[in-house]
């Protein structure tokens, strides 16, 4: 992500304190209502939530991720642990639309949001956590601490986290580095990028994206840094070429963090490649299925959120699972352009990613999570050197908008998954090496182009209480090539070759 101005750090600053006197006990935790006193309050006798005026109103919900504090789970548990993840987003996913629904009434009673959202959504989330700590213990050790994940809070969406959600699992999950500072650039891109397109927070049915969202791409500082190659370096690369989603394959699914469950994801996903892909796809179907690969070796899974537009136009999901139930609006947009390369490591060679290797790059819910997953990557044509992470970009007449994953190019040697779907691969490290005990493999580094009109009138599909925020952005990638085009891709990038 971008890094932030004193500016912005100091207005964080002051939000995080005023917020704090709005602090209410509820359901085994202290559960944060933003509202804020007004200024001609007094200071004489008790105050009382009746009392206080809200100025800002909360926006979404916060819940601490639990697969993230999840150890290493048993084969035998796996089902019934990815079942109750899933069943824990879609909880979150209806006290969300119960909080949107009755916004305006909350912020005048916060004990209403505790009584109507935080407290019946700890109940449930605790016994899906109790459901998930009996299924690991009954093949492996059970684990502790879990219950203390079930209380959610209520936030603004940029209100500043509590302490210690920010932090990834690991230090090999963070996004690679976003080059030299460019917190200047993308400060002065904020401070003009307020007031052009729609009124705060009109977009998708009042759920975001606002105006803050997006910035002029003119005013960012280039800021992108090429990590110097070594000798030895793999510097070839393998393009596929599968097309750009023409046949509008789309569902909620998501069959590696919700595998069997029917709209997993809460929102919509372009696919490309394999067209067996669901909730429900095995090894042996996404093998058997078809692709849109040029290359039928290849039958990988490629997907992403979709992007829409919001201007009014009602898309034929507006009454569907991921789509308008799930508070995603708008027409979907084919893109212009998909690029999908594998390229090299900087510092040696590559070696064969395993068939049916799961990569999820990007949170999903980085907006509620913190950004130390957060990779995704958002330009303009003419002007890629200048990249955002926690933006929508505003591209100037003739330029089209452009978003980037590089995924993780480093693999632990024997999982083709694992328990969080991260901990399995990793990031090079800084100097460009994988993490001792981990293979450099092929990097997949994902472009997708869109012709949209110039402004600030699009977003991503998401979670609905992650309001639809450019950081949440994300792709997934099952690697289904066949072992002699597998072959020919380690070659052709070892030896340094450009192939298609």
């Amino acid at each position: 992500m971008g890094r932030t101005s004193r500016k912005k750090r100091s207005t964080l600053a002051n939000r995080a304190i005023i917020a704090s006197a709005a602090l209410i006990l509820g359901g085994g935790g202290l559960a944060a209502v933003n509202v804020y006193a007004s200024a001609g309050e007094g200071s004489s006798g008790p105050s009382h939530s009746r009392n206080w005026q809200p100025v800002r109103q909360a926006s979404t919900i916060d819940c601490p991720e639990v697969v993230n504090e999840i150890p290493e789970v048993p084969g035998p548990a796996r089902t019934e642990v990815d079942r109750e993840l899933a069943a824990m987003d879609t909880q979150i996913t209806d006290a969300y639309r119960e909080f949107a629904d009755r916004r305006d009434s909350m912020a005048r009673d916060p004990d209403l949001a505790r009584n109507a959202v935080l407290d019946p959504l700890k109940a449930r989330r605790t016994a899906s956590i109790d459901r998930i700590v009996t299924a690991i213990g009954r093949s492996g050790q059970r684990p502790r601490g879990l219950g203390s994940l079930a209380p959610c809070s209520m936030r603004a969406d940029d209100e500043p986290q509590a302490p210690g959600q920010e932090a990834s699992q690991d230090p090999s999950q963070n996004p690679e580095s976003d080059g030299p500072d460019d917190g200047q650039g993308q400060d002065q891109g904020q401070d003009q990028g307020q007031g052009q397109g729609q009124d705060q927070g009109q977009g998708q049915t009042g759920n975001g994206p606002e105006d803050s969202d997006f910035v002029d791409i003119r005013s960012v500082q280039p800021n992108v840094d090429r990590p110097a190659r070594l000798r030895g370096a793999s510097r070839g690369t393998f393009t596929t070429e599968c097309g750009r989603n023409q046949n509008g394959k789309f569902n909620p699914d998501n069959v590696i963090a919700a595998p069997g469950v029917s709209n997993g994801a809460h929102h919509m996903h372009d696919y490309v490649g394999n067209q067996a892909t669901d909730a429900f796809s095995g090894d042996d179907d996404l093998a058997a299925g078809d692709t849109t690969c040029r290359n039928q070796g290849d039958r990988s899974t490629y997907y992403w959120p979709v992007l829409r537009l919001q201007d009014g136009t009602a898309e034929n999901d507006a009454d569907a699972d991921g789509g308008g139930r799930d508070q995603n609006t708008g027409a979907i947009q084919t893109p212009s352009q998909v690029t999908l390369k594998f390229a090299g490591n900087p510092t040696g060679k590559v070696t064969a990613m395993p068939r049916f290797l799961r990569i999820i790059t990007g949170d999903a819910k980085a907006l509620t999570n913190g950004d130390a997953n957060a990779n995704a990557s958002w330009s303009c044509t003419g002007f890629e050197d200048r990249q955002l992470k926690d933006k929508y970009p505003i591209c100037p007449e003739g330029s089209q908008v452009v978003r980037s994953f590089a995924f993780q190019s480093c693999w632990d040697g024997q999982n083709t998954d694992s328990a969080n779907h991260r901990t399995h691969v990793a990031f090079a490290q800084d100097d460009g090496r994988c993490q001792h005990g981990f293979k450099a493999i092929p990097q997949l580094v994902q472009r997708i182009v869109y012709d949209v009109p110039p402004g600030p009138g699009f977003a991503v599909d998401s979670f609905p209480e992650q309001l639809h925020k450019p950081v949440t952005d994300h792709g997934d990638f099952i690697n289904v090539f066949d072992d002699k085009l597998m072959r020919k891709v380690v070659s052709c990038i070892n030896d340094g070759r450009k192939c298609r």
